[in-house]
């Protein structure tokens, strides 16, 4: 089974009725393959699409080869200012855009964030690109969180990972807003984070899940309920890859800081790769140039 789903790349040939691409253009590949017949791709909804082929996802290959072969209309040119690398990272960027359109981030919106890994990094940077004038991230790791502040979170609050906590963290994150949270964004995805989201977020706001970590969650959601705090699913994304190309473009975000490792493509560099991945630490983003 081949990997990897965040990529950009060269195109070297393009199919007879390709008009928008031509040899040497360097593109961002959007990795899903919608059916456009289903309902959900008739609706515009096509990251819902109930026969999405996806990049490694059994039993579709990914991306990490020498070649592959994609939809013209999924490979987006990328502007001359943009590198490869940042084309590739359209990929995760894409999450915190379509999230942030999920939820309605403005300039108005106060955000908290729940996790400070790769995908909240970017749901911060997205929200903060898109006018929320206020975000706080919050993690249990302090390199993660100093990462955060690097890349211009407002404030950062290290918790613990003991769901007795929550209440007492509450009261720490409101405070350190400082204002109404409008719109929480749950990018890890456990019982304690959304139980924080869900009890941080002021009455007639937002709670977005955007992580995974757990299938099943046992959360507080009655008494959100009672303050209409509404909840809203993300799956992966839709039509972001020219947004998120423009953000790069025009330096309102900048993934850069994200990419901390780079290898080649021996065998040798790939097994360096994912162990330095596998370990954590300071890796966020671990980048391979073909």
């Amino acid at each position: 089974m081949v990997i990897g789903h965040e990529c950009a790349g060269i195109i070297e040939e393009v199919g007879s009725q390709v008009k928008s691409l031509v040899p040497g253009d360097r593109v961002a590949i959007e990795p899903g393959i919608s059916c456009w017949h289903c309902n959900h791709c008739k609706h515009g909804r096509y990251n819902l699409c109930d026969d999405m082929k996806f990049f490694a996802t059994p039993p579709v290959h990914g991306s990490l080869a020498n070649q592959i072969v994609h939809p013209a209309d999924l490979c987006f040119k990328l502007p001359d200012n943009v590198s490869l690398e940042e084309g590739a990272m359209c990929e995760p960027l894409s999450v915190g855009v379509h999230a942030c359109r999920r939820a309605n981030i403005g300039p108005e919106t106060n955000v908290l964030i729940m996790g400070a890994g790769p995908i909240g990094l970017v749901t911060m940077l997205a929200a903060r690109a898109f006018g929320a004038p206020k975000t706080v991230i919050v993690d249990v790791d302090d390199h993660r969180l100093s990462v955060a502040k690097s890349l211009g979170a407002d404030d950062i609050i290290k918790v613990s990972t003991n769901i007795k906590d929550v209440a007492e963290e509450v009261v720490q994150i409101q405070k350190v807003m400082g204002a109404g949270i409008d719109v929480t964004f749950d990018c890890a995805g456990f019982d304690k984070t959304m139980s924080t989201a869900l009890s941080a977020t002021q009455p007639g706001g937002k709670v977005c899940l955007v992580g995974m970590g757990h299938s099943e969650m046992t959360v507080p959601l009655t008494p959100a309920a009672a303050r209409e705090v509404d909840v809203v699913g993300v799956f992966r994304y839709m039509n972001t890859w020219p947004l998120c190309l423009e953000f790069l473009r025009s330096g309102k975000i900048d993934v850069k800081p994200l990419i901390t490792h780079r290898f080649g493509f021996s065998q040798k560099e790939v097994e360096e790769a994912f162990e330095t991945s596998a370990r954590g630490g300071n890796a966020i983003k671990v980048m391979f140039n073909l």
